[in-house]
């Protein structure tokens, strides 16, 4: 379904089509509102005309309140099945209940995204894989696009773009990729980029864009230094091949049952020491689960040339509002 076929879908509940693309947009991204984000999506100032629209929600039992825990600003849950059938999600992981970290979390990524109303942005796995399938046609193949993989054997499961952040597509296909800052350290960064990678040197433009909220502000430089690392240092040949060696021999180390030693201790010591940056850390992680795959791109200066020449962007936003105060207990009635 498009967009435009779920708004009509939603206003054929009985709301007006305002009110409908705000609710599409609330259950494609979120789950989760507040009315001072619908009366921003909607150029209200906030008053009854917002008060009135929840209270016909929550009246309708298709959304649950909730208080914040110093403050009286509520948050809403928009939960109710049939609302999610209409768009062709009746399985939204969405409609269950969030955990507090992760109902906060959806109201920061909604203030982004009603800021800009003239970008299509994609929330799906379904609708990811199949934009990008035809944007970059054989450029890459599907296994490259960011994934993840659960489970062994014949109980294998892939998901796909498993961030589950939204992506935009600006005019001229200028993509998007939001990344919410959520810790002090990019420690959970690195691996999204390494995901990323092989899809950004298939795309003609793009912008890695880090929403910051107040009380990360000073994080920032971590995180664009990091994406400095990951995206526009790459390594060359004879690094890359000391890097195979010492993650071959750390991973035998590892699952050796009888401690034995390394077969050049001296060489593994001083690579050890070398590669012990939060970089090799996490790619030696993302080797185990992928193999040399994850070693392929790192010679590669197609997103570092990309970068310079302004085709590819590393940007931040500032979430001015405070979210420190949503404490909500969010849940499903």
């Amino acid at each position: 379904m498009t967009f435009d076929q779920r708004v009509r879908e939603i206003a054929a509940k009985g709301f007006t089509e305002r009110q409908a693309r705000f609710l599409v947009t609330v259950m494609l991204h979120s789950g989760v509102c507040m009315i001072r984000q619908y009366c921003a999506f909607a150029g209200q100032v906030y008053g009854q005309k917002g008060r009135s629209f929840f209270a016909e929600l929550t009246a309708r039992k298709l959304a649950t309140a909730f208080d914040c825990a110093h403050s009286r600003a509520r948050i809403y849950h928009v939960h109710h099945r049939a609302l999610y059938e209409a768009i062709g999600e009746p399985h939204s992981r969405l409609r269950k209940p969030l955990a507090v970290a992760r109902a906060v979390e959806n109201v920061m990524l909604l203030d982004a995204i009603i800021t800009r109303q003239d970008v299509t942005w994609l929330a799906t796995e379904r609708e990811k894989t199949a934009h990008f399938a035809m944007c970059v046609g054989n450029a890459i193949r599907r296994e490259e696009f960011p994934h993840l993989v659960f489970g062994d054997g014949p109980s294998t499961t892939v998901r796909y773009f498993p961030d589950r952040l939204p992506i935009g597509v600006e005019p001229r296909d200028h993509h998007v990729f939001l990344y919410l800052v959520t810790r002090e350290v990019p420690v959970d960064f690195r691996p999204f980029l390494l995901r990323h990678t092989a899809l950004l040197r298939a795309l003609p433009s793009w912008t890695i864009r880090l929403l910051v909220p107040g009380h990360f502000t000073e994080a920032t430089d971590a995180y664009l230094s990091a994406a400095r690392q990951e995206l526009a240092a790459p390594l060359r040949p004879v690094v890359i091949d000391e890097l195979l060696w010492y993650f071959e021999e750390r991973r035998r180390l590892e699952k050796s049952q009888s401690g034995a030693a390394s077969s050049d201790p001296a060489r593994y010591e001083r690579l050890r020491k070398g590669f012990g940056a939060p970089r090799y850390t996490v790619l030696y992680r993302t080797w185990t689960h992928v193999g040399d795959r994850a070693l392929s791109s790192l010679g590669s200066r197609v997103l570092a040339d990309a970068l310079e020449r302004k085709t590819g962007r590393i940007e931040w936003q500032s979430l001015p509002r405070p979210y420190l105060h949503l404490s909500p207990l969010v849940g499903t009635a």
